[in-house]
């Protein structure tokens, strides 16, 4: 007996598996040094290996892993220049994403970013390292939403693989400083000042940012052991 069944796309599955695992970099499921084992993501993902070894490849490409072989796949260690160097660009572009945001934003995009930021606070108020950080990216990731820049939110999310496990890893010591930048954004976008919204964000990711730096610092100071 024949049955109608639709047969399993492997790309589709593979689309999936990167899309999960870029999730777990960007919210901070892994921190700066973990090792990954392919066939332990399997498990977890409930997929075959193959799917995982696709998506690790892909991953190694956005440079948010780094793959020396199939035994060694690693979350890098992020050094001083590199930080600072996409510590630049995000302050280019994420400016450039509030700036063009501030003319567009709605009442229910400001709503949204209120939501967020709330769900932020309480974040904090537990110590809870990986909701805060999500909400944290959430809000980042609003703005080129919200300007309407589809071609930067996908340069911006290839930048936040990178630094989401040292975000992550700094999250608890940045305290209020990792949501305090965010008020100024929203009142900003609410007044429809671009000059202020880009003014906010830079704020944000320079001086909310200080706990980053000081953790890329301390590992400067005290490599991870291998």
């Amino acid at each position: 007996m024949k049955h109608d069944l639709d047969p399993i796309d492997h790309e589709s599955l593979s689309n999936t598996v990167y899309a999960t695992l870029c999730d777990a970099l960007i919210q901070g499921r892994f921190q700066p040094g973990d090792r990954l084992k392919i066939r332990d993501l399997a498990g977890q993902l409930g997929t075959s290996v193959t799917p995982i070894r696709d998506a690790i490849l892909r991953l190694a490409h956005d440079e948010a892993i780094v793959f020396r072989s199939a035994r060694d796949i690693r979350i890098p260690d992020v050094s001083e220049d590199r930080y600072l160097e996409i510590r630049s660009i995000r302050i280019r572009l994420e400016a450039l994403a509030a700036e063009t945001a501030a003319q567009l934003a709605t009442r229910a995009d400001i709503d949204a970013l209120e939501t967020i930021l709330r769900d932020n606070e309480e974040a904090l108020k537990d110590g809870d390292r990986l909701a805060g950080t999500r909400f944290n990216q959430a809000f980042h990731l609003a703005l080129p939403k919200i300007a309407r820049l589809p071609v930067l939110d996908g340069i911006l999310h290839r930048i936040w693989l990178q630094m989401g496990p040292l975000i992550a890893d700094s999250y608890l010591q940045g305290g209020r400083a990792m949501v305090d930048y965010h008020y100024p954004v929203i009142d900003a976008l609410r007044r429809h000042d671009s000059a202020a919204a880009a003014k906010a964000i830079v704020d944000d990711i320079v001086l909310g940012g200080k706990a980053i730096m000081d953790r890329v610092e301390q590992a400067r100071a005290i490599p991870r052991k291998v």
